[in-house]
């Protein structure tokens, strides 16, 4: 089929893939050279390497395609910048699970193997999400696609752990943070899900040291840890225990003496009123512990399994312990009652399964002096959030924030640029290991074995894309970006992260809006999940109704940060609407004198319509209409214009004949759209795309003969009534 011979019936998949592979071939994504324009930039939100599109991606894209279509349209350079997140712990754990089918463990590997192992997957499943992407139609620059791994941003992920370590803003310590059992690592407080769980609230007795007879009733859901504790809580306003604070109990099973102690997060309603204390499993009981100078006695290790404080339990995994530890406070009478209780337990946002609260040695970013200045940008209007109501998250969790623990127990991922001496345990840090010790000379060096957070990469992503640290051009130009589409679950993930990253590194804001939109539920309104069931896949939507349809379904009736429902019945409407569009593009094409089959563009040619002049009849004044067509010759033409009669010399690409063509004002009677080389224009409803956007259009025509001077250009437009257009393949 000719290029402008279109079928009867409407099929998208006949001619999606190619359209994209002509503008992609083309350069039509590109922005221009000339930096005299104003830029518009987006850096597309990195999805996994791990991941397949989903019906968030088609929504996101779509969003941002909107917009980068519509600022290149509206002569702005415009820049989308695509690319893919390493994301280390659920690659990590894709590949653990495929060596085990193997019957390896990535410890038989080595980490040198198994980082080879890595990178090969990233090969063979990392092009799966941007060929996806490309399905879409989203018009990304891919001459400048990145990788969190890639050299460039893994130079600016060293860059910037060496200067927030050499100004006091990263540094080692053992605190508590977050850890995973299951993924083997420690995670962020932004990477824990809460969710409620049924459970028991088991009453203890503590007896009251020097006081025969006399004890406190303390309440707790993690009777296994209470071996570490080493101390007990009470509120200094609870009338019932004040004369007990300063005194000493004994715990059960151990016979450890331990304070009690005031604290003003022990809620008076909670259980009995009196909580243990274990600083090293628990987030409350570490500060308390902190405050009050109490002991941190770790009961379990990171896989679980419980040490051996107390001999007889050793050696259990957790739940185990907490079932024998139970029985032996019944045998004791130590065990007053059980009763039923629900709570919010922490899960790891990847595996899901329960999150560990314990102290380790880890690396931290000091994050108040961070968090201020990320405030105050937003409360000055620097950077917006659309809807406004989104930053009140932003300023919740920045206002309250902890120092973010930055190191991970994985080998995929930035390794840490930190060095310790053998021999005297002296801390370097810097891009390359250095030939011996600062401090005591020696030659016997090893680089930490872990790795940084994938958001510590990730919240560099505005800059490091635009090859930062490096003062390229494109960071020069398009940084700040201009506009960052992402969903609300991401805003204290991701979004809070490059502020504060954009900020210190920069200088500036790493973009001046953030639009949130909401989560694509199903039709009842849940969440898509493998365990409803109920996920959509948006390519198998594509492969039967095509792009157009899907991306219109989505963004129909939308409103910024509300949650959508996924509805076939309003695919089908859009798929019905493109069918629309399709007929009526069959009926401008057949009422076009003159128009011929061309050979479908592919030797950059318009269709084959003798050049020449081209005469435009019976046009009143009021409407001041004129074309022009560039040769490759000429990159200026005078336009004789008058009221009544409007003339341009076309010279067409490879075409050589020169006959007239009259156009008469009935073929203007409805509005359609095509691709053409250069035009000029007024009375423009719109412009969808810009080839290559150096030409600026005027509002108004001048009333007498002028000159106006083009670069070489193309557009997708959108006219309406007094136009005349060279039709282009």
């Amino acid at each position: 089929m000719s290029k402008h011979e279109l079928e009867g019936k409407f099929n998208p998949k006949d001619f999606e893939d190619e359209i994209y592979e002509n503008w992609e071939k083309k350069g039509y994504f590109k922005p221009s050279n000339d930096k005299s324009k104003k830029p518009y930039t987006i850096v597309i939100p990195p999805p996994n390497i791990t991941g397949r599109l989903h019906m968030g991606h088609a929504l996101d894209e779509t969003l941002q395609d909107i917009l980068i279509r519509y600022k290149r349209m509206s002569g702005y350079n415009a820049l989308w910048i695509p690319g893919t997140d390493h994301a280390s712990i659920a690659t990590e754990a894709k590949i653990v699970a495929k060596l085990k089918e193997e019957g390896i463990t990535k410890e038989d590997l080595g980490r040198e193997e198994f980082l080879k192992r890595a990178w090969d997957w990233k090969k063979e499943y990392g092009g799966i999400i941007t060929k996806q992407i490309r399905k879409l139609g989203s018009s990304c620059d891919w001459s400048r696609e990145r990788f969190t791994l890639d050299e460039g941003l893994s130079n600016a992920v060293q860059t910037v752990f060496i200067n927030l370590y050499n100004k006091g803003l990263i540094y080692r310590g053992e605190r508590m943070i977050n850890w995973c059992p299951t993924c083997h690592t420690s995670i962020s407080d932004s990477e824990v899900e809460y969710e409620q769980e049924p459970t028991h609230l088991w009453h203890i007795k503590y007896p009251i040291k020097g006081e025969e007879g006399k004890y406190l009733i303390v309440a707790t859901t993690r009777p296994e840890t209470m071996l570490g504790d080493t101390g007990v809580a009470v509120n200094p306003k609870d009338e019932r225990y004040k004369a007990y604070i300063g005194k000493t109990v004994v715990l059960p099973i151990v016979g450890r003496e331990i304070p009690i102690i005031a604290a003003d997060f022990v809620e008076t309603e909670f259980g009995t009123g009196a909580v243990k204390l274990t600083p090293a499993h628990d987030v409350n009981d570490y500060q308390a512990g902190l405050d009050n100078n109490l002991e941190m006695i770790k009961v379990f290790d990171e896989n679980g399994i419980m040490n051996d404080i107390v001999p007889e339990f050793a050696g259990l995994d957790i739940y185990e312990a907490r079932k024998r530890i139970v029985e032996k406070l019944k045998e004791i009478g130590a065990l007053i009652k059980i009763e039923d209780y629900t709570h919010d337990v922490g899960k790891c946002y990847r595996c899901h399964q329960t999150i560990e609260p314990m102290i380790s040695k880890q690396w931290f970013v000091k994050m108040e002096p961070l968090a201020k200045p990320a405030i105050e940008a937003v409360k000055t209007g620097k950077t917006r959030f659309i809807p406004e109501r989104f930053e009140k998250t932003y300023f919740n969790w920045l206002e309250n924030i902890k120092d973010w623990c930055i190191s991970r127990q994985l080998w995929w991922g930035h390794r840490i640029p930190a060095y310790y001496c053998d021999d005297c345990g002296e801390i370097m840090v810097g891009k390359e290991m250095p030939e011996k010790c600062d401090k005591c000379g020696s030659t016997h060096l090893h680089q930490d074995e872990d790795t940084l957070d994938t958001w510590f990469s990730s919240a560099l992503w505005p800059f490091s894309t635009l090859g930062w640290p490096e003062q390229t051009e494109d960071f020069k130009y398009f940084y700040p970006t201009s506009t960052l589409v992402t969903g609300y679950d991401i805003i204290l993930f991701w979004v809070i992260r490059m502020m504060f990253s954009g900020i210190e590194h920069t200088g500036e804001v790493p973009f001046k809006d953030v639009l949130i939109h909401g989560i694509v539920r199903d039709a009842q309104g849940r969440k898509m999940s493998k365990s409803l069931g109920n996920g959509i896949d948006p390519l198998e939507i594509i492969d039967k109704y095509g792009t157009d349809a899907l991306r219109l379904s989505l963004i129909m009736g939308i409103t910024p940060g509300n949650d959508i429902r996924y509805m076939p019945e309003k695919l089908e409407s859009a798929s019905n609407f493109a069918n629309k569009l399709w007929n009526a593009s069959k009926f401008v094409l057949m009422n076009i004198n003159g128009i011929q089959s061309g050979d479908g563009g592919k030797n950059d040619q318009c269709v084959n319509v003798p050049s020449g002049v081209f005469t435009i009849n019976s046009m009143s004044s009021s409407f001041p209409v004129c074309a022009f067509i560039y040769t490759k010759n000429s990159l200026s033409s005078t336009l004789p214009l008058n009221s009544q009669q409007y003339t341009s010399v076309c010279h067409f690409v490879g075409i050589n004949a020169n006959p007239s063509l009259i156009i008469s004002k009935s073929l203007f009677n409805t509005s359609f759209a095509f691709s053409f080389e250069i035009i000029f224009v007024s009375n423009v409803l719109s412009v969808c795309e810009f080839k290559y956007p150096e030409v600026s259009i005027p509002s108004t025509l001048p009333s007498s003969n002028a000159t106006f001077t083009f670069i070489k250009s193309g557009y997708i437009v959108t006219v309406s009534l007094l136009l005349f257009v060279c039709v282009y393949a």
